[in-house]
């Protein structure tokens, strides 16, 4: 079907909610400053004579973007569009893959690995287990010999530890792994230590500080009760934690906490400009607000996505180094329960059923001959060999198949 067929769907331009949902001034500038800070300070500092405009030439980027669980019916339906305007916006110029399968285990970690890795996968759903087989990471790094600061994942979901950058493959693993950063568990480690610590010089008093803290709670953390913070930051070297606790310790300072998903975009969007990534997967997972049973929140996290998505396609649009030679994918993690279902429709994700297995993706960029959509379902497990194709290495022997549509 061709992409004018959307017109069918009986929504113009004036229907379309504008959806761009925006944070105070002082807000945004936090957030852009610890992007700044995440993106300068976790790595080693490049090399003086690196720059990426100039090493890049004509090698092709991708960006993937996963978003959490998200039903058709909130999106890509005629009921759903005007949730995701922006998505709605750049339809016309994409290759629209209607029915994106997830055949696998519709758990976050489980889903996100089969997806880079080709394979579906089934192990611990809380990533405390590595991926059994390579991820796209590793055979990019291994296959081209490519530099760690070419690979990075930037995450909402805390079920995606740092493992997810490396498989328990013996001839792969964290040696081939990407750099992988937790934003929101970050900024809430920075606020549990100031809790536990006490500290009321440069930080505000203790019960300002709990007050904050469980603003963090409420509007960021969407997971479910009981979560815990994973020890991420000690992955990191100890001045750049202490600094970026102290940021973030700022930033509790000066007002209430925004949207961890506002706070993993700005921090991808400052990697793509400091570093200029080949290979950059952003995980999304506002719309997980979902478990809480609150649907007001989960359709916001599913405008939240929609704008930022957006916005990660404008960079890519008018950042040189992307500029021209880069193909973004979009795609749900998985969608939800159906509604009725005995499992609260809506709150979670575990029914074998259409509602929660056939979702859908979105590419843009260099790799679209032409836009289109392709009403002949694929696989999640399609898109790592695909991608790896499109990075120039050589896929492994792997379950997903190349969608032949992208291409360069």
């Amino acid at each position: 079907m061709e992409i004018e067929d959307l017109n069918q769907v009986e929504l113009d331009s004036n229907d379309v909610l504008d959806g761009d949902l925006t944070i105070d001034l002082s807000k945004r500038a936090f957030l852009r400053a610890a992007g700044l800070m995440v993106a300068g300070a976790l790595l080693p500092q490049a090399r003086a004579d690196w720059n990426p405009d100039v090493q890049v030439g004509s090698q092709q980027k991708v960006v993937l973007v996963v978003v959490g669980g998200v039903r058709r019916a909130e999106t890509f339906s005629r009921e759903g569009l005007e949730n995701i305007p922006h998505l709605v916006q750049l339809f016309p110029q994409s290759l629209f893959y209607a029915h994106a399968r997830n055949e696998g285990v519709t758990a976050h970690f489980n889903a996100i690995s089969s997806i880079l890795t080709g394979n579906w996968q089934r192990v611990d759903d809380w990533g405390k287990l590595a991926p059994s087989t390579p991820t796209l990471f590793e055979q990019f790094r291994r296959g081209l010999h490519a530099d760690r600061r070419d690979t990075w994942v930037v995450a909402s979901n805390k079920a995606l530890t740092s493992l997810i950058g490396a498989s328990s493959d013996t001839n792969y693993g964290p040696a081939y792994g990407a750099n992988v950063v937790f934003p929101k568990q970050l900024m809430l480690m920075a606020v549990e230590e100031a809790l536990r610590s006490g500290r009321t010089g440069s930080m505000a008093d203790r019960s300002k500080v709990e007050a904050e803290l469980a603003k963090v709670i409420e509007g960021s953390n969407y997971e479910g009760l009981g979560w815990n913070v994973f020890d991420v930051a000690a992955h990191l070297d100890p001045d750049v934690e202490a600094s970026i606790r102290l940021a973030i310790g700022t930033f509790v300072r000066s007002g209430g906490p925004t949207s961890g998903d506002e706070l993993t975009f700005f921090v991808a969007r400052e990697i793509m400009r400091k570093f200029a990534p080949r290979l950059l997967v952003v995980a999304f997972s506002d719309v997980e607000a979902a478990h809480f049973g609150s649907y007001a929140l989960h359709v916001s996290g599913i405008q939240t996505a929609d704008r930022l998505a957006s916005q990660l396609w404008q960079e890519i649009a008018t950042n040189p180094a992307y500029k021209g030679r880069s193909t973004m994918c979009i795609l749900p993690e998985f969608g939800r329960d159906p509604d009725g279902s005995s499992t609260n429709g809506f709150f979670n994700h575990r029914a074998n059923d259409d509602s929660t297995r056939d979702t859908w993706m979105m590419a843009l960029g260099s790799a679209v001959e032409k836009p289109q959509v392709i009403e002949r379902p694929i696989r999640h497990i399609d898109l790592c060999p695909t991608l790896a194709t499109l990075l120039g290495c050589q896929p492994l022997v792997i379950q997903g198949t190349r969608l032949a549509e992208l291409h360069v």
